[in-house]
């Protein structure tokens, strides 16, 4: 049986941050919100439903960016190498072999630039029009299939075979987002695993994102290991409006709508509630998030993890790190989620109230412990 945080660890990790290429316009989002939308619009309205709710989050030093800039692409990765970040791991869509929002990551495949490490995600899920409180209406739906898991993979050779993907042991690390959505996962693992070892590639290191309160061992499904996921919604507590009269609320919070229509978090108590889960008996890398506050997409029924701090990310950061014991010399990930969901107030990147705060407290946990993202391919 596996603990995978049984003590300090001796080696050194490399931190990566899941990325979203949302930030451009594209023909489907021209079609379905309107011409010109992409991830900004719903950021730059935000607006705060309670007292003490920090939005809108203003981007500061990068600005409000456009993706299909090379100039953009280098200072994010310029900014994420400064502070010991090693990686992105880039959200990657595929339906049935069509691609969206797949510009930005095209285009550094195909220029080469930035040379900064990335792996690649599977978000695999449908497209409904959540973001609108019409979550029923399905705009793209997941299809599965051999012959299309073997397309979608042949799809990905490229990718796996740049010098900057990261691999562990020689193996490109390819996550997946839902994995339990998948109707036949041995199947598609296999297929995949055949597919890259018939085009030269070799083995794939598997990864399936622990995002729907999972507790089975993905070896079982054809993973090598998983991605813990936060925020953990399983473990979260009590939103605040349960443990408290709905007069309290209103004398402590300035609303009482906010907190009947959504539901709402204290940060630090989420970090205490992570920080006492007990630990699973597989294969699994850590993950922090430093916030959380899905308000900007949604019209009800968000999740906000309300007074998120740089010193409370921080601390609970640090004690990631500190008790993770990696699975081998290359076994070494922890991951943040996220660099740039700033439609979920989940970001590193700086913003006007915190500046970098976000990303200083990452330098100072990871310090020394951080792997030289030159070599983070796991090739030298």
């Amino acid at each position: 049986m596996i603990d995978p945080v049984i003590g300090p660890s001796a080696a050194r990790l490399r931190t990566l941050a899941f990325y979203l290429p949302q930030y451009h316009p594209t023909a489907e989002n021209d079609e379905w919100w309107g011409t010109g939308f992409s991830e900004w619009r719903n950021v730059a309205k935000a607006r705060p439903l309670f007292r003490g709710h920090y939005q809108p989050h203003v981007p500061a030093d990068l600005g409000f960016y456009d993706l299909r800039l090379p100039e953009t692409r280098a200072a994010q990765a310029q900014l994420a190498r400064d502070h010991g970040i090693a990686g992105f791991c880039y959200y990657h869509y595929w339906f049935s072999g069509r691609r969206v929002l797949d510009r930005p990551f095209r285009e550094v495949l195909e220029s080469g630039e930035p040379d900064f490490p990335f792996c690649l995600c599977w978000a695999n899920e449908d497209w409904t029009r959540a973001w609108d409180g019409r979550s029923g209406e399905r705009l793209l739906v997941q299809e599965y299939s051999e012959d299309d898991d073997r397309r979608h993979i042949r799809s990905l050779l490229e990718a796996f075979a740049d010098p900057r993907y990261i691999r562990v042991d020689g193996k490109p690390v390819f996550l997946v987002y839902r994995a339990n959505r998948l109707p036949d996962a041995n199947r598609t693992t296999d297929a995949w695993r055949e597919e890259a070892t018939a085009a030269g590639i070799g083995e794939l290191y598997l990864c399936r994102v622990d995002t729907e309160g999972n507790r089975d061992d993905p070896i079982r499904l054809g993973f090598d290991a998983s991605v813990d996921f936060q925020p953990d919604w399983s473990n979260l507590g009590r939103p605040l409006q349960r443990r408290a009269p709905v007069r309290a609320i209103r004398r402590l919070y300035g609303s009482r709508s906010a907190y009947r229509w959504n539901r709402i978090f204290e940060y630090r108590t989420v970090v205490d509630h992570m920080l006492e889960r007990d630990p699973v008996r597989y294969k699994r890398f850590p993950c922090v998030v430093p916030g959380w506050d899905n308000t900007p997409r949604r019209r009800k029924n968000g999740v906000v993890l309300r007074d998120s701090t740089p010193r409370e990310y921080e601390r609970w950061l640090r004690a990631v790190v500190d008790a993770f014991q990696p699975f081998g010399p290359e076994e070494n990930l922890v991951f943040l989620n996220a660099w740039n969901e700033w439609g979920e107030g989940n970001h590193l990147e700086p913003c006007r109230r915190w500046g970098p705060g976000y990303l200083d407290a990452t330098s100072r946990v990871i310090g020394s412990r951080v792997i030289d993202s030159r070599v983070i391919s796991g090739s030298s």
